[in-house]
């Protein structure tokens, strides 16, 4: 006996019954059938033929027939189950990660401005100003081509300046 994988894509695949007709459009069809057998035996005036009787059969034949119509290889009935699924759905959006809800105040933990001003303050560094001079014969070493001036940044945001003097 030989034995063949079916792929998940071919199972989804609607089997036509008459024709072009599938399952779900034939019972469509049927339906105003037993709807007029209905209507025909439980309204009044009872097992007799009256006007408003025709018109609820022809308004169900009508309804069944439009709902089993194809379009873009699904009958109208599905379509409007997918719409009502999609309309139906919460509109309220669970999940956010950024409320505070069920999360810890840690509001009192929190340090006062005065340390927090001290603590900016002790992390920079003072750098004293240079007298004149001094900023002169800097700029004159920076500006001096005979000596090779590296400025290297380090993977973690620190600088090295290398300064190296050629011999003459």
């Amino acid at each position: 006996m030989k034995v063949t994988v079916v792929p998940a894509q071919v199972t989804t695949v609607e089997d036509k019954i008459m024709g072009s007709l599938g399952l779900n459009q034939l019972l469509l069809l049927i339906a105003p059938v037993f709807v007029g057998g209905v209507c025909y035996i439980f309204l009044p005036p009872f097992s007799e033929f009256h006007p408003y009787k025709y018109i609820l059969m022809g308004i169900a034949a009508l309804l069944c027939s439009i709902l089993a119509i194809r379009i873009k290889g699904k009958i109208v009935a599905n379509w409007i189950v997918i719409l009502l699924h999609y309309n139906l759905r919460p509109k309220t959006y669970v999940f956010n990660k950024n409320t505070a809800l069920y999360r810890e105040d840690y509001a009192s933990a929190a340090p006062h401005e005065e340390t927090a001003k001290k603590a900016e303050t002790d992390t920079k560094r003072h750098v004293p100003k240079l007298d004149f001079h001094t900023m002169a014969k800097v700029h004159a070493v920076i500006d001096n081509p005979e000596l090779r001036l590296r400025f290297e940044s380090t993977k973690k945001g620190g600088l090295h300046v290398r300064l190296t003097e050629i011999e003459k």
